[in-house]
Parts: structure tokens; sequence; C-alpha cells
């Protein structure tokens, strides 16, 4: 601080005495003596001010207690004076931190100077000029500068406010036309400038420097709108951040530099102190968001790759690359994993202590990515790639910040920074990084792409991303910047009205807007955007010319990129003609194109398939790269860990007690019952049972099955309703937790209904995880045919995975383009349609789909891959047979299209479902003959049974070839059966499997069913009979059959299983090809064995 030339000279700040003195600043009538006349008394106004204060802090009080008051008048309950309490304190507590902040600071930037000098013991004055911090160098000179600016620039501000932004804002909104602003002031604190940093500039045209600023200001913005008596503003601001100024071009004519580019290379931090209305701004929750939103608007104003131009001299070339500029090259992240991360799930209050569920967050500027969440895991391995524009080297940071996801507030795990010039210097960055405010680390491959203006290496460049796997997206071959100028004569609106132009701007998936200019079909917009390009060769930029309101389209253009290949530098900077619009419309666009490039000589690359030295993504070499030469075609694919690790959940809906009523009759003077059935939903499927007529304690016995994976958190919602003619009755619901069942494998509850006075569901769950063997498929498909319920579809024996990863060599259209393929995957009724990809003989899908399979033995995988909007490209047909003889049940490799040209790759994997709790055994036969114990029917050999791993059930099912070893049938032929009780749903259960060698009488072969009946009824109610067959002696059926009673009473029973046929067209006469009558006393009911039955006359019984 300078001194008059009057003043003494001062003791420093360490000469100074520890007991206070009067200040030799003090003004005169600080140490002026009391009037004696006063006699000590005080003046009659200072009485009067202070009973003043005493009275308006007392009303103060009073007002606080108003509210309670009321609260208490209208009848309103404690419980919101207690939430208003809370919501003040909070408030009071957000505002009063926010105080604290801006006194500080403001307390830190006064005595800088002071508390720079005592702790470099140095006199209390000014630092020479030849000071400095290390790395940046201090501009007092240029405070001082803007110091005395300060006053001035306030009265600008002012008169911009008013006179430019107020009228716009009244113009926006009819709600607005009152608004003004009824304070403006910059305040008395400056601007500071902490640091200033010089960097050379890539040209000799160019100088960067780096603004350290802190603004820590007493600003007061105070505005109204009138005509809803609201008024809000800001009192009180802190704004710090490093803004990058560029001075270019120099010219050589003053004012030696034509435009000053100004811009935030990360986004400040900043802190609003609010009034008025605005002070609900700083209610806990509302204060962060605020200020968030704020922070966004700056951010697409200022911050990287947004940026301020401001032209010095008229005429200025080249505004458009100066004020967007092209990025300095792209940088390719590979964040592959982390370990060693640090624990923060903890369970039962912190005694147990568990893993974390980690994501990451990687980000550039602006430019954000999120990766998917490990669940459980400590050492989380992502395999994840992204691409960021890099604009200014030195000052850009690459930033990764580690969290732990929770259902709240995810935890932070760490966080790592890297300074993009050393991504640069050394082309191939592959390292573990420190995770720094945490523990572990993260490994990053990070690669520096340079940009081309030829097309020379595309090809190769191309070459080289169909052999790489990335993901969430295919890599990038070259980057789009289109500098969007102007438009001219875009057509009017109706009733000749001006249009409010706005621009769309699309290439495959990706939609960019641009602002929208009010009241102009000439519209100015000056603005750059910026596209990632998979394959310019085929791709296109396709523009939207629009009206604000999205509705009416004023023109539109589709540019094949292919044209930017052959144009100079890869640049077009002209006028492009509107189709669908007005005979002159059209707009002026500069697009330029670059190629990704890696410099081959900074990495080594794989040269032989196979080889120690080929690319492996769980290698951790330094020298890896990953866009320049072609690599080796993959022989298998890489899907990611998540690949085959579904489950399938059986939902066994039993029964249900004591439902609630709800059909009337003769105007609610009659109660009757209901008609219930069951609603569940579970992982984006419904589901919903058959209904049950009139019964308020139903029993539905389906079962139905669902593809679920870990995911937590899931749950199975399942709701009860009455069916009605017009809108179904409510009966109540109940929620199951998918995570219980999946841990525990099997869950078999009553659960109560809730929102319901009564009702209980009786509900069986089993997880059914997939096994890669085939030894246990014929068990299983014989346990899946025996409690297999008469309502449900057939049950699942096998789960089959599908990874879709790539196509090649795809025909072309007509001979010379490319297609837009897609693939679809059909297994049974079953169809799963993949993204397409836009104009490529080889796609990359990198997709997944699950099957339920039934029968894997006859079933098959469809694949057909299609063109859109050209038809077929290929198909191939997979009969699931091949996988079930494939080692661990799977097929990964490349599979030719039947077309003859084309390869997809793909895994195909089966596993079996094992049901551990299905409450019965599957049984076989066999015996010791020829050492056949794989025939078909053993047991009709006599032998005593015994139990096998494998039950040759699937067998049973096909067609059968007769075989030297089985005995022969009797002279009317054989009925198959399994006949068995199952004691869990008190039922008989009969499968009619197939006949053999059934009797032909007359010219043609007959067309056979089976029909059953429970003696000694004969009524219709116990009689059951199978779908009729054509012209067959051999006919398979392999229906079921049930009949609820009680084991005693079935004990009681024979069942009569008679064999006919349809004598002719016009007859209504059955003839008897044969039957057979079985003793179910005489048969072991808890066993379900498979046995063929010889068919005999009406007057005898049948034999096994």
């Amino acid at each position: 601080m300078e001194r008059s030339p009057g003043e003494g000279p001062r003791p420093s700040p360490l000469d100074q005495p520890s007991a206070p003195s009067d200040p030799t600043d003090q003004p005169p009538a600080a140490h002026a003596k009391p009037d004696p006349g006063s006699g000590g008394q005080p003046a009659g106004p200072g009485a009067a001010g202070e009973a003043l204060a005493v009275l308006t802090s007392f009303g103060r009080r009073l007002l606080v207690l108003i509210p309670v008051y009321l609260a208490g008048a209208v009848g309103l309950s404690v419980g919101f004076v207690l939430f208003g309490l809370a919501l003040y304190l909070g408030w009071r507590r957000v505002r009063d931190e926010k105080e604290r902040s801006l006194r500080a600071a403001r307390q830190l930037l006064d005595d800088e100077e002071q508390l720079t000098a005592k702790t470099l013991y140095m006199s209390h004055r000014e630092l020479p000029a030849w000071v400095s911090f290390p790395d940046v160098e201090k501009a007092e000179w240029l405070n001082k500068i803007v110091a005395q600016v300060w006053p001035f620039l306030g009265q600008y501000m002012e008169k911009l406010l008013a006179e430019t932004v107020a009228p716009a804002v009244r113009g926006s909104n009819p709600h607005l036309q009152t608004f003004t602003f009824t304070r403006v002031e910059l305040g008395e604190k400056p601007l500071r400038i902490i640091g200033v940093k010089v960097h050379r500039g890539r040209r000799k045209e160019q100088i960067l420097l780096d603004l350290n600023i802190s603004y820590v200001g007493d600003v007061q913005i105070d505005v109204e709108v009138k005509k809803y008596f609201c008024k809000a503003g800001i009192k009180g601001m802190q704004l710090h951040g490093v803004l990058r100024v560029i001075l270019e071009p120099l010219i050589g004519d003053l004012p030696i530099v034509g435009a000053v580019s100004m811009f935030f290379i990360r986004r400040p931090t900043l802190d609003i102190n609010w009034t008025g209305m605005t002070n609900l701004l700083d209610i806990p929750g509302l204060s962060s968001l605020s200020d968030t939103m704020i922070m966004d608007s700056i951010a697409a104003f200022l911050v990287l790759p947004n940026r301020l131009l401001v032209p010095l001299v008229p005429d200025l070339q080249d505004v458009a690359q100066l004020r967007s500029p092209l990025p300095r090259g792209i940088i390719r992240i590979h964040l592959l994993a982390a370990r060693g991360l640090s624990s923060k799930d903890k369970y039962v209050k912190g005694l147990i202590e568990g893993k974390s569920d980690p994501y990451a967050l990687v980000r550039l500027g602006t430019q954000t990515f999120c990766s998917r969440v490990i669940d459980e895991e400590l050492n989380p391995q992502w395999r994840e790639t992204y691409e960021v524009m890099v604009h200014e080297v030195p000052g850009q940071e690459i930033e990764v910040e580690v969290f732990d996801k929770d259902p709240d507030k995810d935890d932070f795990l760490g966080r790592m920074k890297l300074d993009v010039g050393k991504v640069l210097q050394a082309g191939v960055l592959d390292d573990w990084f420190p995770l720094q405010g945490g523990q572990g680390q993260v490994h990053l491959r990070l690669e520096w792409l340079s940009l081309l203006s030829d097309a020379e290496k595309l090809e190769q460049v191309l070459q080289w991303n169909r052999g790489v796997s990335s993901r969430p997206e295919p890599p990038s071959a070259a980057i789009l910047v289109v500098y969007l100028d102007r438009g001219q004569d875009l057509p009017l609106k109706k009733g000749n009205k001006e249009p409010n132009p706005m621009v769309q701007l699309s290439i495959q998936d990706v939609t960019q807007e641009s602002k929208a200019v009010y009241s102009s079909n000439c519209p100015v917009w000056e603005e750059a955007f910026r596209f990632f390009l998979q394959d310019p060769q085929s791709q296109e930029l396709d523009v939207q010319v629009k009206d604000d309101s999205r509705a009416l389209t004023l023109g539109a253009l589709t540019l094949p990129l292919a044209r930017l290949l052959t144009a100079p530098e890869l640049t077009l900077d002209q006028w492009f003609q509107l189709s669908s619009s007005g005979p002159n419309s059209r707009l002026y666009m500069k697009l330029v194109m670059r190629i990704l490039y890696l410099d081959s000589s900074e990495v080594s690359f794989p040269t032989v398939p196979g080889s120690p030295d080929a690319w492996d993504e769980d290698n951790e070499s330094p020298q890896r790269g990953s866009s320049v030469d072609a690599p080796p075609r993959p022989c298998h694919t890489t899907p990611d860990s998540q690949f085959g690790t579904e489950h399938v959940l059986r939902i066994h809906v039993l029964e249900a007690q004591d439902l609630i009523a709800k059909d009337r009759f003769l105007g609610g003077l009659v109660k009757g019952k209901s008609d219930p059935y069951v609603k569940l939903k579970l992982a984006g499927r419904s589901f919903r049972s058959h209904v049950v007529r009139e019964d308020l304690n139903p029993r539905w016995n389906e079962v139905f099955e669902v593809i679920v994976t870990s995911i937590p958190g899931q749950e199975l919602d399942i709701e009860v309703f009455d069916k009605d003619l017009d809108k179904d009755d409510f009966l109540g619901r109940c929620r199951v937790s998918l995570t219980t069942v999946l841990n525990s494998g099997f869950l078999d509850e009553w659960l109560t209904l809730e929102d319901v006075p009564s009702g209980r569901l009786h509900l069986r769950l089993e997880r059914l995880t997939p096994r890669p063997t085939a030894a246990e498929l014929e068990e299983v498909l014989q346990v899946n045919s025996l409690i297999q319920t008469q309502k449900s579809a057939e049950l699942a024996a096998a789960l089959l995975s599908v990874y879709m990863e790539r196509a090649e060599d795809l025909p072309l259209r007509k001979g010379t383009k490319p297609p837009s393929p897609y693939a679809t995957l059909t297994v049974g009724d079953t169809t799963h349609k993949t993204k397409t990809i836009s104009q490529t003989s080889a796609p990359v899908w990198d997709e997944s789909a699950s099957f339920l399979i039934r029968k894997p033995h006859t079933e098959s995988l469809e694949l057909q891959v299609r063109g859109e909007g050209t038809g077929a490209l290929g198909s191939l047909s997979l009969p699931l047979s091949e996988l079930l003889v494939a080692d661990q049940l799977c097929l990964d490799r490349w599979f030719t299209l039947s077309s003859g040209q084309g390869q997809v790759l793909l895994r195909a994997q089966l596993g079996i479902l094992v049901s551990q709790h299905s409450g019965v055994e599957a049984h076989s036969h066999s015996y010791s003959h020829s050492s056949s114990s794989l025939s078909e029917e053993p047991e009709l050999w006599g032998g005593p049974p015994h139990i096998t791993s494998s039950a040759p059930e699937l067998r049973q099912r096909l067609t059968h070839v007769d075989s030297p070893l089985e005995p022969p049938a009797g002279p009317l032929g054989q009925v198959k059966l399994t006949v068995w009780y199952y004691s869990e749903e008190r039922k008989l259960v009969s499968i009619v499997h197939g006949c053999r060698a059934l009797r032909q009488n007359g010219r043609d072969p007959p067309d056979p069913y089976v029909s059953l009946l429970l003696l000694p009824d004969k009524n219709r109610g116990t009689k059951r009979k199978t779908s009729q067959k054509k012209r067959t002696l051999n006919p398979e059926f392999n229906e079921r059959f049930e009949w609820e009673l009680p084991l005693d009473e079935a004990l009681r029973r024979k069942l009569d299983v008679s064999v006919k046929s349809n004598s002719s067209f016009m007859s209504r006469e059955r003839e008897l090809l044969g039957k057979v009558q079985l003793d179910l006393a005489e048969i072991d009911l808890s066993q379900g064995v498979a046995q063929w039955y010889d068919l005999m006359d009406d007057k005898d019984k049948g034999s096994s």
C-alpha cells in the first residue's frame, strides 16, 4: 500500500507492540474528549433510537411466532411447523456458510500482500517486480488497472442490462412484460488476477495467456416483475478459475492483434448469494442444483470447446476458424481396470465389511463418460473405450473419478488427473495410475491420434478398426467439424411471418442442434458442431432447417461425406442449396474432415496371429497401440464378462386362500364370490394365469419361466384381480425380492396380499442355473414331463446364450454400395433383432441374446442377416444338436452364410437347466444284455430295474426305429405310457408318449388317437383323449393328462386306455385298434417310469 509523502515512517509489523494502541489513522473525533456539559448522559435522540431498536428486535421475534399461530388457527398438525422450522434452519445454515465463505475470501484478498510479506519476513510493502511465484507470474499492475476501470465497467453493465437485456427478456414472454432491473452495482471489490502464465503458441502469430482469476465481489443485482410483485436478485458472488486468453492473429498493422479469444480450460467454481424470491435457491438440495445449472450455462458459453471471440479489426479473415478451431488431436481412452479399491459397503451396522460396486467417471473439459457398474468387486474390469477431443495443449487434463454405487449417495473412492501434454509426448501411454483421495490404482491406456488432412491412410485405419472390439461404441476413423455460418432466403411461415429458424445436424443416430434465431429468414448462427465418424466412405450428413417449434420444416440437405474425401484438404467451404424449401433457400457451411491416425513408429504391433507378441487385452505391456496397421482377423469372439451369466427363474403359482368377494348381484343385495387370476411382472415381462370361476380359494397350478440376471434390486410384482366384464377388480398385491431367490436358489412361501383386508397367495420360486454338460439332459426332460402342469407351456430344458459379434464380406448393394446390415436371431417363436450398422459390409454388432430351449435335440438357431431396405444378405441355420456334442456345449467361430458370400463371428453356448426342487426323481431302467444299457426299452426284458444317472427319455420322445434288441410288439401294437402320482399336487398324472406297430385293417393307414378313462367312472368328467394323428402306424403324442383325487382313491381305480381311429370321413363311428387296462394298485405310482404296453382286444387285458 502506498504512503503519502507527509506520512512518517511506520514501524514494521514485527516491531509493533503486542498491546493494542490507538491507530494513527483513526479519525480525530475518536480522540475528542466528551463535552462536560453533557453530564455523561445520552442525548435524547440516542435514547429514542435505542428504544426503536428494542421494539424492532421484539417485532422480528414476534413475526417468527406468526406461522405457529397460523398453523394452530388453521388446524394443521405440529408436523408442518417442524418441517418449516427444519427448512428454515437448513436455509439459514447454507446462507451463513456462503456469507462466511465470502468474508473469508474477501479478507484473504485484502490482506494477501500483508500475509505474503509476513510469510517472507519482508517489510510491509509491495513485492518487487522481480519476485514471482513458481510457474506463475504476479501481475499487480494489471490488478490496479482493473480496480481503476471497475466503476466504469459497472456503468457499462448497468447500461447493457437496462437497454439490451431487459427489453429482450420482456419480449420473450408476455408474463414478463413488466420485468426490469431495479439495481445494478458491481460493488467495490474488483476482479483480481492472482497469476499470469505465458505459453509459447503453436504458431508465431499466436500468444497464449493463462489468467488465474478470482472474483469475490459484493455485486448486487436486483430484478422485479411488477405485475406479480416478484423481486429477486444476487448479493455477493464468488468465481474462481483459469481463463485462457489467446491473442491471434498477430498482424503487421495497428492494433497488432487481430482478435482476442477467451475461454475457461476447466469449469470454474461458482458460489452465489441470493436475495428476494431467489432466497429459495439456498434451501439445501436446491443450492447445489441452482449453482450447477448456472455453471452449465457458463460452460456452454465459455468452457472448452466453447469460447468467446472479440475481433479487433474489421473484415477479419477466417473468423469461423478462430471461433471454433480444429481440435489439436484425439485421445482414445481405454478404461481397462482398477485394483485395490477401498471397501465402502457395510452390513449389520458396520460390523460386517463388504466390498464396493465401483464405476468410473472419465472427464475432459465438458466431455464426460460414465462406465458400467461392476457389482461386489474391489478389482473391477471395465474394458471400455472412449474418445475425446483435445483443444488445448498444455492446459487440459484427463480426470478419472471412481465411485461406489449406492442407492442413496455414491461413495467417493478416488481420482487421478493427467495433463494431456504427457499423452501427446508419449504417443501411447499405458500404465497403472494411483488414485488420490482414496486407495487403489486405475489402469488406463491412452493413445494420441493425430489429425490428417488427406485420405491416404483411411483404408489402413478402417481395416484396423474392423478388427478392434470397442465398447460401448466402435472406434472412430475420422472426425467432422461443421461450421454453420448463416442461411439465406428461408421460406416464411403462414401469414408471411418471419420464421425462427434452427438447424438439426445428424449423422446416424447422433443429432446436434443449433440455437434459434428469432424473426429472421436470413439467420446468422456462427456455430460449430463436431462428430466422430466410423466410416466416412459410407456415412451421410443430414441437415434439417426447422422453425423453433420443430413442427415446420424450412428445408433439408443430405450430403454424402464421401464428397469430402476427394476435396482439397478434406474441406468444403461453400453455399449449399436446400431441398423442400424456397428456390433461393440455401446455407453457408464449412465442413472439415480429419482422419484419425496413430504413428506406427511409436507403437509395436503384432505381426503373426497367435504369436507370443500378439495383442491381448490382458497383457499389460506399455508398448501397445491401436489405430493403424491391419490387425489379424480374430478367431474367437470377445464377449464381456456378463455374457452367459443369466439364470432362469421358474415361478410356480399354486393357489390362494381367503380372497375377498367382489361379485355382487341384484344391485349389491346378494354377495357372490370372485373370478380370480394372477398377473406377474419381472424383468420387463408380464405373465397372466387363467381365470378360476367363482372361487375365493382358487387353485391355478401354473408354471412360468423368465430369464433373469443378477442385477440387485429386482423384484417380482404379483397382483391378483377379479375378472369382470368391464373393469377387473383389485384383490391384492405382494412383492418378492429377487435377490433372496437368487441367493437361496429356492423359495416356497405363503405371501400375504397387501392393500386388501384378507387373502394370501402360495408361490414356489426356483432359480435354475445353466450347466455346460449334456449328461443330465435326459433326466431333465423326463422330470419336466412329469411336473408339467396342464395349464402351462412346456418347461424349458436348457438356456441358449448367443453373442453376435460381427460379420465380414457381406454382399454389396447393386454391386458397389455397402449395405446397412442388421441381424435377426430366432429360436421357435422368439426373435431378437440387432441394431443396424449404417453402410458397411463388415458390421460390428457386439450384442447378445438368450433363449429358452424346450427340445434341444430338435430345435435350431435361425440367423438372418438383412440390409435396411435391401432385403436378405445371407442366412444360417444352426441345429442345437451340434452344441450338445461340442466341448462345454459351446461353439465359438466364424460361420459361412448360406448365400455363399459373407461370414459371421458368433458364440453360441447351451446350458442345461437342472431342477433341484422338482419333488420327483427321473428314473430309467436298464438291463444287462449285450452291453446295451442305452437300448430304448430295457424294462420289457423283465430284468430287475435300477436307477441310472442318465435316462433315455428323449430317445423315447423321438421317432422310433425298430431295433434288433427290442422285443417284438404284440399283434395289435403297443402304447407307451407314464403313470405317476404327483403327491404335492394331489394329482394322478398320465403321459401318453406314442404308439408303434399299430394294426392296419384297410388299404390306408389309420388316423389314431388315444382315449383314457378312469374306471369305474365312465362319465365325461374322467375321460381324456389325445389329438389325432393322420395316416400313421407309429404316432407320437407326448401329451399329459391329470386327475385330481387322493392317493388312496387312485389306488382303487383302473386306467382304461383305448387306441382308436376314425372309420371314415362321413361316419361318426370309431374303430378300436386296441386297448389296455391298468390296475393302478399294481403300479408303483411313485416312480413315474415310461413303459410300453401291449394292446389287446376289447375282451383281453394288456401287459407290459
